[in-house]
C-alpha cells in the first residue's frame, strides 16, 4: 500500500514538473491498466489470427474430407482426430480451418461498419454542430428517431429491406445503426467548442468559417468519437454476427463466418455442441476486448480522472 501510495505521488510530481500531456499521461494510465492491457491482448490475438487467416488455416473453408464424411451420421459427428484438432463439422469440413478464416470475416464487416458509420455521422455531427439552426434541428431529429429504435431492430430492419442478403447489407445495416451514436456525440463536442477561447479568438482575426470549424472545432471534438468508435466495433461485431444468425448476412456456404456457423450448428447440439460453442465464445471474447479497451481508453483520457 505503501509503495502504491509512493509511486502515485512520484507521478503526481512528474505531471507537474514535467508538464506531461494527456495523451502520454493517457498511454501511461493504459499500460498499468490490467483491464486495459487483457482488452489489448485479446484484440492483438484476433487481429492476427484474422491477418493471416489464410496461412494459418490448414485447410479451405469449402473444402470436405471422405475420411471425415465416413463418420458422419444422424447421431454423429467426428470429433477431434489426426490431422483436425477441433473435428469435423456437419458436412465434414475441417472446423479449426473455418474457425479461424470466419475471424477475418468477422474483422472485416466489423471494421468496414464502424468506419462507415463513424464517417456518415462525423458529417451529421460536424455540420449540425458547427452551424446549427434549421439544419441543427432537421438532423437531431433524424437521429432522434434512428435512436428511438433498438440497434439490432433497425439493422434487422435494414437488412431486410435488401433483394438478397449478403456481407455487404450486413455491412450498409450495422453502419447505419452507428450513425446516429457518432452524430449526436460529436455534435456535442462541436457545441462545447463553440464558444471556447480559441475559437472566438480565431472568428474575431477574420478566419472564414469553415477553415474555423475544420481546423479549430473538430480537431478538438472527435476525440470521444474516436474512442466511441472502439466500442461500436465490438456492438458491430455482435450485430453482423446476429443477422447472420438469423439468415440475413452472406448465405454462401463456402464462405466461413461465427454467427452463420452459430446458426448452422443449432440442429447439432445434442450431437455436438462444441459446433455452436466455439462460435459463440469467439464472437463474446472479441466483443468483450474491444468493451474492455474501449472503456479503460475513456477513462484515460477523461482529464477529471487524473490523479
Amino acid at each position: 500500500m505503501t509503495t502504491t501510495w509512493a509511486q502515485r505521488r512520484k507521478d503526481r510530481i512528474d505531471d507537474l514538473a514535467g508538464g506531461r500531456s494527456l495523451t502520454s499521461e493517457a498511454l501511461r494510465r493504459l499500460r498499468r491498466d490490467p483491464v486495459a492491457l487483457t482488452g489489448g491482448v485479446i484484440i492483438g490475438l484476433f487481429v492476427l489470427v484474422a491477418a493471416f487467416a489464410p496461412l494459418l488455416a490448414p485447410h479451405g473453408p469449402a473444402e470436405t474430407f471422405p475420411q471425415l464424411q465416413q463418420d458422419l451420421r444422424p447421431g454423429n459427428i467426428p470429433g477431434p482426430t489426426a490431422g483436425f484438432p477441433l473435428g469435423s463439422d456437419q458436412l465434414g469440413r475441417d472446423f479449426l480451418s473455418r474457425m479461424i478464416l470466419a475471424s477475418q470475416q468477422t474483422l472485416l464487416v466489423g471494421v468496414l461498419a464502424t468506419l462507415i458509420g463513424l464517417a456518415v455521422g462525423i458529417v451529421i455531427g460536424t455540420v449540425a454542430g458547427a452551424f446549427g439552426g434549421w439544419v441543427d434541428t432537421l438532423l437531431m431529429r433524424i437521429t432522434d428517431v434512428l435512436l428511438a429504435i433498438p440497434s439490432l431492430l433497425l439493422a434487422i430492419s435494414v437488412a431486410a429491406l435488401a433483394a438478397s442478403p449478403s456481407q455487404t447489407t450486413v455491412i450498409i445495416a450495422v453502419a447505419i445503426v452507428g450513425v446516429p451514436i457518432f452524430a449526436r456525440l460529436l455534435r456535442g463536442s462541436m457545441l462545447a467548442q463553440r464558444n471556447s477561447d480559441h475559437v472566438v479568438a480565431a472568428t474575431a482575426l477574420g478566419v472564414k468559417r469553415p477553415a474555423v470549424v475544420l481546423r479549430h472545432m473538430l480537431p478538438n471534438a472527435i476525440g470521444p468519437v474516436i474512442v466511441q468508435a472502439t466500442l461500436t466495433l465490438a456492438t458491430a461485431i455482435l450485430d453482423a454476427a446476429a443477422l447472420s444468425f438469423l439468415g440475413l448476412g452472406d448465405a454462401d456456404p463456402g464462405r466461413a463466418e461465427w454467427g452463420l456457423m452459430l446458426a448452422q450448428a443449432q440442429t447439432y447440439l445434442d450431437v455436438r455442441p462444441a459446433l455452436a460453442f466455439l462460435p459463440a465464445f469467439a464472437i463474446i471474447a472479441v466483443a468483450l476486448g474491444f468493451t474492455l479497451l474501449g472503456e479503460s481508453l475513456r477513462e484515460a483520457l477523461d482529464p477529471k480522472g487524473r490523479r
